[in-house]
């Protein structure tokens, strides 16, 4: 259980700001946290939020890390520049949002990375809340090779004909034939992005296609509610939902 660690059980780690090889070869940013003992560790591939490449994302990067993974956070915003995450993010959104494919082939850089790396087992699980919940369960459709995926409250999996653009021209939904791993959704029955009724049709998508999948939805609560920095916040519901995301990484990763 998250928080419940024994108290000798805490473990050092390493964290680092490296370069990969993203989408087409460009040379984007991630930050880096693992345990610095020797030993042999499930890997995360962390997709940052809307917000961007931030400290939030970081610290949560840190957080698997001291439970054991070794995390990778791509900036998926590295192609808008650098500066305030808020002010990156508002040139990613006023140049129509990071194209899929650029996400889809960054997210596989960084899966690769992880399966690189001789202290990890060789099981990689991802993980994204928000936009990074629907990239997150856009890319484990796309790319083979993942063996878990958590989507908090991605909203966008589902999506009508009309709010399709160039940059994202198919509803994550509709590649849920092609997903190879077992999902994990967890959802705030507030939100609106995504709606019930579209936790409903995604929760239909995988019935239909016999996939494993493991959904929760907590009342009280709606977009964003991990956010401890954020109005949204809801303790008993992260809570719970971070101690369900951990036993569902353990049982496919671990």
């Amino acid at each position: 259980m998250w928080n419940q660690q024994e108290t000798n059980a805490f473990r050092a780690i390493t964290t680092d700001l490296i370069t990969i090889n993203g989408f087409g070869g460009d040379a984007v940013h991630a930050y880096t946290a693992r345990p610095s003992a020797p030993g042999s560790y499930p890997g995360i591939v962390l997709v940052h939020h809307l917000p961007g490449f931030d400290e939030f994302y970081r610290e949560t990067a840190r957080r698997f890390a001291d439970h054991g993974y070794i995390v990778i956070c791509t900036d998926l915003y590295e192609r808008f520049g650098h500066g305030r995450p808020e002010d990156v993010t508002a040139k990613a959104r006023a140049d129509g949002g990071v194209a899929d494919d650029c996400v889809i082939g960054d997210s596989e850089a960084a899966l690769n990375y992880l399966k690189a790396q001789s202290d990890c087992n060789g099981k990689v699980g991802i993980i994204g809340t928000c936009s990074g919940g629907r990239h997150s369960y856009l890319v484990a459709c796309r790319v083979p090779g993942f063996s878990a995926i958590v989507n908090c409250w991605g909203g966008g999996v589902v999506a009508p004909a009309d709010r399709l653009t160039e940059r994202q021209p198919v509803a994550p939904i509709d590649y849920t034939q092609d997903l190879s791993c077992p999902v994990l959704g967890l959802f705030g029955n507030d939100d609106q992005s995504p709606t019930p009724d579209q936790v409903d049709q995604l929760e239909a998508a995988l019935k239909q296609h016999g996939k494993t999948y493991e959904f929760h939805r907590y009342d009280g609560a709606g977009h964003g509610f991990w956010y401890f920095h954020a109005p949204m916040y809801r303790q008993e519901q992260a809570m719970d939902s971070w101690n369900k995301m951990f036993a569902f990484f353990e049982q496919h990763l671990a």
